[in-house]
């Protein structure tokens, strides 16, 4: 015989569920995306909730809204401007995704988000998580969300040990949460086993005296709660030196180009840049090779400016910048001349506005 798998809880389902619920209505967090429970609105939050901060969000948020303030707005905008309006959120695939979606919902669904779970998932860069929050806040669909928090929070009420992300372990914590789940309340459910680990059921110090659960869960019964989930092995740092040349004409214009292959290509997101090159030891002269190989540009002197420090994910990366007075920029057919007085307005990833602010004249 086969054995039994052992209870998640250490309460009766029904029990925890009222107390959760419970709980997530009397202490919600008053968030934009509660406002209402319009799909739209819904899913840009949960897009740029991916790997993002609440806090950081928030205001990207309200502005994205307040520019594209329906799925038809954002499925007619140019692609540049909705780059626009998300620089400095960063994942800058997800804005591609987001506006090449809502594309196809204005098209092949009446602008309405689609309610089945397949439909949803046929969308550009949406996935099980994204589709199961969605569908459950906005329309009230029995499906159970797992993100980061979830799984935290589950893995310490069942004392689940080991790499959460492991394929087996997900699949485990994926099936709990669909055993779990508040059919009759899909919504406040998932918002609320979320907000549980966002504000209580947090990685470090957890509010264990505040939860509305605490007897329910193994973790803390048997006082591991310190100990689950186990950490992530993260991978080693490595460092890199971007050089980059901003290329200045007297009329105080600038250059700025596509150039995938010239340095790794997540660092400025596909966007516009200045040219750039991965250096390893003499900087200028390196960036002037490039300079010559790709723009056909002989610079004369490279003036070095202030450096910057860029992080992405495991990378830690310092940026040089250069300022190369040239007496006509070269034209190119990928490339873009602006005025640096006006670089603020532009859609450029947030590396590239660091490089731009050492430049004198350059509007940030």
């Amino acid at each position: 015989m086969k054995a039994k798998k052992r209870k998640i809880l250490l309460l009766p389902r029904a029990m925890f569920q009222r107390r959760l619920l419970e709980w997530f209505r009397k202490h919600r967090r008053e968030l934009p995306w509660r406002a209402s429970r319009d799909p739209y609105r819904i899913w840009v939050a949960e897009v740029m909730l991916q790997q993002t901060r609440i806090a950081a969000v928030i205001p990207y948020y309200d502005r994205f809204l307040a520019r594209f303030a329906t799925v038809e707005s954002l499925a007619q905008a140019r692609p540049q401007e909705v780059l626009k309006f998300w620089a400095g959120l960063g994942y800058y695939s997800r804005a591609r995704n987001l506006h090449a979606s809502a594309k196809k919902i204005v098209d092949d669904h009446g602008g309405e988000f689609p309610r089945e779970l397949d439909a949803a998932l046929a969308l550009p860069g949406i996935g099980r998580y994204t589709a199961a929050a969605v569908l459950s806040i906005a329309y009230d669909a029995p499906l159970a969300v797992l993100d980061g928090n979830v799984a935290r929070v589950l893995a310490r009420l069942g004392a689940v040990r080991g790499d959460l992300r492991a394929p087996r372990r997900w699949q485990h914590l994926s099936e709990a949460a669909d055993r779990l789940l508040a059919r009759h309340a899909a919504s406040d459910w998932n918002q609320g086993l979320m907000e549980l680990g966002e504000i209580i059921c947090m990685p470090q110090n957890p509010r264990c005296t505040e939860c509305p659960v605490a007897q329910a869960c193994r973790a803390f019964a048997l006082k591991l709660v310190a100990k689950i989930p186990a950490p992530r092995r993260k991978r080693a740092p490595v460092k890199i030196q971007i050089a980059a040349a901003i290329l200045r004409d007297p009329s105080g214009r600038t250059l700025l180009v596509k150039d995938p292959g010239a340095h790794d290509g997540v660092l400025f997101s596909r966007m516009w840049q200045f040219p750039a090159v991965e250096v390893k030891s003499d900087a200028a002269a390196e960036l002037r090779a490039h300079l010559l190989a790709t723009l056909r540009v002989e610079t004369p002197s490279l003036e070095p400016l202030a450096t910057a420090r860029h992080g992405v994910t495991f990378r830690h990366i310092t940026l040089l910048p250069f300022l190369a007075r040239v007496p006509q920029l070269p034209k190119q057919p990928r490339a873009r001349i602006v005025p640096l007085n006006r670089f603020a307005s532009l859609p450029v990833s947030s590396a590239t506005r660091k490089i731009a602010a050492a430049a004198p004249g350059s509007a940030q």
